[in-house]
Order: C-alpha cells, then sequence, then structure tokens
C-alpha cells in the first residue's frame, strides 16, 4: 500500500490529522524550508514527536515579522482558522546566532493567546552549529540545550546530515 493510500486509510479509520503550523525566524525569511519537509518527512528532530504512520500536514509557514516578532500575534490566528492543532518554533530561532530571545515569550503568548500548544524546534540541530554553541556560555547561561532537548537527541551522523 502506497503513502498517499495508507493516509487515506487511515483518516477514513479517525485517525486524528496533526496539522501544524511554522513560524521561522525573519533572518532567514527566504529560507525554502527544506530541512524541516525533510525532517517532518523522515520524523526527525521534534517532528521525531509525531509517530511515521500518523498523517501530517504543514497548513502554515511564516516568519515571525523580525524582532520582536511583530507576526507573532497575527499569524497564529491565520494558522488556527486552518485548522493548526500545533505550532513549530523553527530550529533556526533556537540555533541562529544570536539565538532568538523572544522564543519563550513567543511560546507562552501563543500557548495563552491561541490554546494551541507550541514545539520548539522543527528540524535537527546540523553538527556545524552545535559545535559552535556548545562553547559560547550563553548556550548554558540561558538554558538553550534545554529548550531543544528534542532537537539533541539525534545521532551525530543524522546532525552531519543537516549541516
Amino acid at each position: 500500500m502506497g503513502k498517499v493510500t495508507r493516509s487515506i486509510t487511515s483518516q477514513k479509520k479517525g485517525a486524528k490529522m496533526t496539522k501544524i503550523g511554522i513560524i521561522i525566524c525573519a533572518r532567514y525569511r527566504s529560507c525554502g524550508g527544506g530541512k524541516c519537509f525533510r525532517a517532518l518527512r523522515d520524523r526527525r528532530g521534534a517532528f521525531s514527536i509525531y509517530p511515521a504512520g500518523e498523517p501530517v500536514e504543514i497548513i502554515g509557514y511564516s516568519s515571525c515579522g523580525g524582532c520582536p516578532g511583530g507576526n507573532v500575534e497575527y499569524v497564529p490566528a491565520e494558522f488556527k482558522k486552518n485548522g493548526a492543532t500545533t505550532i513549530h518554533l523553527a530550529t533556526g530561532l533556537v540555533v541562529g546566532y544570536p539565538p532568538c530571545p523572544n522564543i519563550r515569550h513567543f511560546k507562552a503568548f501563543i500557548e495563552t493567546a491561541y490554546d494551541l500548544p507550541v514545539v520548539i524546534g522543527t528540524h535537527p540541530i546540523p553538527q556545524t552549529y552545535m559545535k559552535v554553541h556548545e562553547r559560547l556560555p550563553f548556550w548554558k547561561d540561558n538554558a538553550m540545550a534545554d529548550l531543544a532537548k528534542p532537537l539533541l537527541e539525534e545521532s551525530p551522523e543524522i546532525q552531519a546530515a543537516y549541516n
């Protein structure tokens, strides 16, 4: 049975479809999303929380709007109107330099204002970024490793594949 047939069959049996909105850092607003979409397909990084057989749909992809994140007030409303059940704050907000100083605020605001769960991250942290970030004091001082825990649970080989 092919993937499309399996998804349709799962939906017909009452399987719940997860619908995801992704918010990326405005510094990367021209990003095509390739690492995010590959990670979703392969259930890597923060997308590892979704079982491989569970149907998942991306219903929106937008930037935060630039510091301090003006779109975070409005974009989740559009996502929710389009059926979003979860919002992901992209990995670039975690490992861009400097990391987003507002990421925790974004998570709290979206969860409070829109009653949608927010997951920190999308694709695994690329190994090249990780090697540098581990040596920077903010990574430990700001508990970024705790915030990004699901992104760090990939093998070095997988992290290297996202360089």
